[in-house]
């Protein structure tokens, strides 16, 4: 299971947000694409922050009870974002997901540079899958 990397097993083609896009912009990406969360980029591609559900949902909540509407990216996302690098092992990450808040790594170069994002879902399908593949061995 040590031979399970990250780039066999992520999501290349993740959302993506910038600073400068309002939280409105960014909910409706994340509810068509389905994702908890996802990186916020820059120019360059290079990851500058993370953005969720559940910090979009507070700025919405607090935005209604103030009567307040605008606000950016840059308002509520983390500027402090786990990332991981794409031949990192599943196994090493499954395991800080059990200690690391995260639901969702954006997966990034040497550079910083975003390759794509990992869930805890992709993990478990990952293991599950491995795990699968060894019962069938096995019988």
């Amino acid at each position: 299971m040590d031979l399970l990397k990250i780039s066999d097993h992520m999501n290349r083609h993740p959302v993506t947000f910038t600073e400068e896009m309002s939280v409105e912009e960014a909910v409706n990406k994340l509810i068509l694409a389905e994702q908890l969360g996802g990186p916020v980029i820059n120019k360059d591609k290079k990851v500058i922050g993370f953005v969720s559900e559940q910090d979009c949902l507070a700025r919405m909540l607090s935005g209604t009870y103030h009567l307040q509407q605008a606000a950016s990216v840059k308002d509520v996302m983390r500027t402090e974002v786990l990332t991981v690098k794409s031949y990192h092992g599943i196994v090493d990450l499954a395991q800080t997901m059990l200690l690391a808040k995260p639901k969702v790594y954006p997966v990034v170069d040497d550079d910083g540079y975003l390759q794509g994002v990992i869930s805890r879902s992709d993990v478990l399908r990952a293991i599950d899958l491995e795990l699968h593949s060894h019962y069938k061995a096995v019988s």
